[in-house]
């Protein structure tokens, strides 16, 4: 039987990951997205969905640290003057994308669990003189901000990594105005994971053992409030993928019982999936 991995432990190889992800040296060594194996900056934001002319402007400090499945600033159809939170900002593209989108009447508040996060966030806004955007410490089972705040809310491949996914959804939906909206990228499976990738830390902070079946995840939102909850695409893995053994690349670290996943990876095929999803509050 499989060693089960408590909530402690789960919260402390996320927040170590990408700990030490914020503190890399992006040139040096290049971070590596949770489910896209691409190595350099450019290529990597680029196979996620992101355009040449949205790049243009941004340093390998914020393309370095796309630690995404998606673009989901592509499909909020953001307005000027709009209020936008981003759960799990990272290094801050989705919300440097957003500020430009929204303009000096917006606002776009980035929000991430992880201090070395939020430094250099800061450090990357300071770099593009963005005046709009704001980066909160803090978890996304508790905002901290007030209700019916925010206008959107964005998320890219983050929520998969929370152990309380009803808590997330209901304080989204909390913080979010009237006729507010939700679009997200984030990592679903099909059908049950495996007990042994369930419990294993590696995969956790790797954006798989935490993802949940698609149904589930979708019902947790409709839980939380949310009507018009629809999946507007869907890229199941699968062995014909090229750079499938790349998967896991990057947090798997020095080998060891707990973190070799590589040899799960045969049973995950056709099973994970990257999902773009909107959903509405009424």
């Amino acid at each position: 039987m499989p060693k089960e991995t408590n909530e402690s432990e789960i919260e402390k190889a996320v927040k170590d990951r990408y700990s030490k992800l914020a503190k890399s040296e992006v040139n040096k060594e290049p971070s590596t997205s949770c489910c896209i194996p691409v190595k350099i900056p450019e290529l990597k934001v680029r196979y996620l969905g992101y355009s040449a002319e949205e790049l243009k402007s941004l340093p390998d400090s914020v393309k370095g640290l796309s630690l995404g499945c998606g673009n989901p600033v592509a499909m909020a159809n953001l307005k000027e003057g709009e209020t936008v939170l981003d759960l799990g900002s990272g290094g801050g593209i989705d919300v440097f994308l957003a500020a430009e989108k929204v303009g000096t009447s917006g606002k776009v508040i980035g929000l991430d669990m992880t201090p070395e996060m939020i430094e250099r966030a800061r450090m990357n806004a300071d770099k593009l003189n963005f005046n709009n955007v704001e980066f909160r410490l803090g978890k996304n089972e508790d905002m901290p901000l007030e209700d019916y705040s925010v206008d959107v809310i964005i998320s890219n491949c983050v929520i998969n990594l929370s152990i309380d996914k009803d808590r997330v959804f209901k304080e989204a939906f909390r913080v979010l105005k009237p006729k507010g909206r939700m679009h997200i990228s984030d990592i679903v499976t099909q059908g049950k994971l495996p007990e042994k990738v369930k419990n294993n830390l590696a995969a956790w902070s790797g954006c798989v053992a935490g993802a949940l079946d698609e149904k589930e995840y979708l019902q947790k939102i409709k839980n939380a409030g949310f009507s018009e909850v629809k999946v507007e695409s869907r890229y199941t893995f699968s062995e014909r993928d090229a750079e499938i053994a790349g998967l896991f690349s990057g947090c798997c670290g020095e080998k060891s019982e707990q973190n070799d996943i590589w040899a799960l990876i045969p049973e995950l095929l056709g099973k994970i999936s990257s999902v773009k999803i909107s959903a509405y509050k009424s």
